[in-house]
């Protein structure tokens, strides 16, 4: 296992579907590192513990600790989180998602635009990236993708919701279950969102849009939430006499691989002829959801 977990998806392939598909999400218990420790040990922590998304995991543990303690939140860096965001489904867009419909990555050009992000011309180099190689790419990734699901429409992904003052009733113990993600879609709807969140990111990079980052709590119960790539970041807090005495972190892969209805929905009417296809169907159904962590599929010829 990673330090990041491992998450590992069974299926039988059978009569030309995927069925009896099973989820098995494992995750070290790293938080137990935060019992004990001051609030602001956590904050510092966290980015190094959680280095994916690193920025918005920060922010969000800062959120939770902040409306814990009653304390005016900090001003955060929002164009280090725009970036974040435009890095993550840039390399999805760009290096993941076209080998998995059949077509070259664009490696070359994603390391160009990286290792200039933090520049003073991210803007110019990401529309000249997303107008002269994603948006190309991702009208050929796409019409594979239309044509494999059988979707015709033109379904995009609803976009995630904040929601901390559900999550602090499920923290403080007055509802008994975590407030549910929306099941996804399609294959194509989210792979339009993950474009659109492009398009978004870019756009609020020119407007200086705030990040957005939301947080509810007091008296030492903190939940702070904030946006990555992949859905919904959660950071949950309980502190008592200056100590963190309970601590929660829910990534979107928590929610999304918590069991086997989202991958199965996405596959749901979905046949393949070779058992071949059936393992590229189930990848990209995967990399629809995108764990945030190494996967291994296990498919049974039946």
């Amino acid at each position: 296992m990673t330090s990041a977990g491992q998450l590992l998806v069974r299926a039988t392939y059978a009569d030309e579907a995927l069925r009896d598909i099973v989820v098995d999400l494992q995750r070290p218990s790293v938080t137990r590192l935060f019992i004990g420790q001051l609030p602001d040990v956590v904050i510092k922590t966290v980015p190094y513990l959680f280095t994916l998304c690193a920025h918005a995991q920060r922010v969000a543990a800062q959120a939770a600790v902040n409306v814990a303690l009653g304390e005016t939140p900090r001003t955060p860096d929002h164009a280090e989180l725009w970036i974040e965001v435009l890095h993550e489904n840039l390399w999805r867009l760009l290096l993941d998602w076209p080998p998995a419909v059949g077509l070259p990555p664009a490696k070359d050009a994603f390391i160009a635009w990286r290792g200039s992000r933090n520049g003073d011309e991210v803007v110019a180099t990401t529309r000249r990236l997303t107008d002269e190689v994603v948006k190309p790419l991702a009208a050929d990734c796409l019409a594979l993708l239309e044509v494999a699901a059988g979707d015709g429409d033109q379904r995009t992904q609803r976009p995630a919701v904040l929601a901390p003052e559900s999550w602090l009733d499920y923290w403080q113990g007055m509802r008994a279950q975590m407030p549910a993600l929306p099941l996804p879609d399609s294959i194509p709807a989210l792979y339009r969102a993950r474009l659109a969140e492009v398009d978004g990111a870019l756009a609020a990079l020119v407007e200086h849009r705030p990040f957005p980052i939301a947080s509810a709590g007091g008296a030492g119960w903190g939940v702070g939430q904030t946006l990555t790539a992949r859905g919904v970041l959660t950071h949950a807090v309980h502190v008592v006499d200056g100590e963190v005495v309970r601590y929660r972190v829910q990534a979107p892969t928590d929610s999304l691989f918590a069991d086997a209805r989202p991958l199965a929905g996405l596959l749901a009417n979905r046949r393949f002829v070779t058992l071949d296809q059936a393992r590229q169907g189930m990848d990209q159904a995967i990399l629809a959801l995108d764990p945030c962590l190494p996967y291994t599929v296990e498919l049974q010829d039946a």
